[in-house]
């Protein structure tokens, strides 16, 4: 474990779109990328053609699609420096995508500036852009590892370079769970839960559509991966066990740690948010929450 005492030099993202086709000599730019349509939505410069086609294509269907990934965005950034301001001092992007600014060690080091952070993804193309982009060498690094296997992220030598799994961390699922079938998405949660340190924060957010039929053809359309539109009741249900902050799972847009009951927009298309703190297992078992 890489030692945590040195003041971090602040790492800048600098904004390099031009450098995307570079970093991806060799893949299919003509199938739409996940991480690149987010990245469209997101206002970046990171994305080709089939992907603002794909980003389009959806915004046709239900055109607040753009702000609720912006309301995302906003939602990790506000969550990250709160736990920040909690004393998290290092935190795990699961699933980070590409580079946007703020990224979340900037977030965070605007509060702790020595904050370390991991971005774990699968993509290459990811990868490719935070290594380029965002491992400094100052305490943030990239991880090629699969967030559906805590333990094997966990275990991560590169990780491990620079987070602690024994000390409180930040982990964070950030429109990520929704790929997930309810099953996988709740092990994924409760995994990450039972491994980390007691004090560490979950950071969730999932997106969902109240009318079906609507979720149901947004879910055919989007190619670029499976998304799970999962029922309210089964998105609380990631934060079994766990102690949540303020207001709860309430919308993105809304979360505020001092704020005490959820606020939803009315609207079909949500982004359900929590934060929710690991508690010590004794004190779980006092309290009953030991989740379903």
């Amino acid at each position: 474990m890489a030692a945590a005492t040195a003041t971090a030099r602040p790492a800048v993202v600098r904004d390099t779109g031009a450098v995307l086709a570079a970093m991806t000599s060799g893949l299919d730019t003509t199938v739409p990328n996940m991480a690149r349509v987010y990245n469209y939505w997101l206002g970046g410069k990171d994305h080709f053609p089939a992907d603002r086609a794909e980003a389009d294509l959806l915004l046709g269907i239900y055109p607040p699609l753009r702000d609720l990934v912006r309301e995302n965005r906003a939602f990790v950034t506000r969550a990250v420096a709160w736990a920040a301001r909690q004393g998290i001092s290092q935190f795990l992007d699961l699933g980070a995508g590409l580079p946007t600014s703020p990224a979340v060690h900037q977030a965070a080091r605007a509060v702790l500036p020595a904050t370390r952070v991991a971005y774990v993804d699968t993509d290459p193309v990811v990868l490719a852009h935070a290594r380029a982009l965002l491992a400094t060498g100052d305490g943030v690094t990239a991880v090629a590892a699969d967030l559906r296997d805590p333990a094997t992220v966990l275990a991560n030598k590169e990780l491990r370079a620079v987070i602690d799994p024994a000390q409180p961390a930040g982990v964070i699922l950030g429109a990520v769970l929704h790929f997930l079938d309810a099953g996988t998405a709740r092990t994924v949660a409760s995994g990450y839960a039972r491994l980390i340190a007691p004090d560490s924060y979950l950071i969730i957010s999932v997106a969902r559509n109240d009318d079906e039929m609507l979720g149901k053809r947004l879910a055919q359309q989007y190619t670029a991966a499976t998304w799970h539109n999962h029922p309210a009741e089964v998105i609380e249900s990631f934060f079994d066990g766990l102690e949540l902050a303020g207001p709860g799972v309430t919308e993105a847009q809304t979360w505020q740690p001092w704020l005490t009951e959820p606020r939803l927009c009315r609207r079909d298309g949500h982004v359900l948010a929590g934060v929710a703190r690991v508690v010590a297992p004794d004190h779980a078992a006092r309290t009953g929450m030991t989740g379903a």
